[in-house]
């Protein structure tokens, strides 16, 4: 099988914590939208908000990157996995 290297550039943030909606949800007494709430390791990033889409398909951890590609896709990758195919530029 051939063997490929990546040479995509991407914007990432390691993130430090996963808050799901779910959660909330169930203590908020009210529907869940399935959505979750990123917050980033580098706290020069705020928190953000991410749909029941990207939850559903990515399912996200603590630790792993969030990832966008120059198209705009939006995805989720493990911690070890990503930093070994991408240094900061």
């Amino acid at each position: 099988m051939p063997k490929y290297r990546c040479h995509k550039e991407v914007w990432a943030l390691k993130i430090k914590e996963i808050t799901f909606d779910i959660d909330i949800a169930q203590k908020e007494n009210r529907e869940t939208t399935g959505g979750a709430i990123i917050t980033p390791e580098d706290a020069v990033f705020v928190r953000f908000e991410v749909g029941a889409e990207y939850v559903s398909k990515h399912k996200p951890k603590a630790g792993g990157y969030y990832v966008v590609y120059e198209d705009g896709y939006k995805s989720w990758s493990p911690a070890d996995a990503f930093e070994a195919g991408y240094t900061k530029i």
